[in-house]
């Protein structure tokens, strides 16, 4: 019980990113995201996903696998999208 709570909690929270990264991918706009609070949550995800490893957590890992995918994904997109402007 205690793992599939873990497992909800992963799919809701890891879930939320979903949406940005749809927006993103379509607009290949990221003008209005905060390059900081991205590289915080990847950062954090990577943490995260070497708690989980050390601690054997399934929830823990396959939450922050994703979420760090995600993550990475719009901060690609906001580094382009910053080299772009600067040309």
């Amino acid at each position: 019980m205690i793992t599939a709570l873990g497992l909800f909690a992963a799919f809701l929270t890891t879930g939320a990113l979903v949406p940005q990264v749809v927006k993103t991918m379509r607009t290949k706009s990221t003008g209005d995201l905060s390059l900081g609070m991205y590289l915080m949550m990847f950062t954090g995800t990577l943490c995260w996903l070497l708690y989980g490893f050390l601690n054997k957590d399934i929830p823990i890992i396959s939450a922050n696998i994703v979420a760090s995918v995600f993550s990475s994904i719009i901060l690609y997109f906001k580094v382009v999208g910053m080299k772009k402007k600067m040309n």
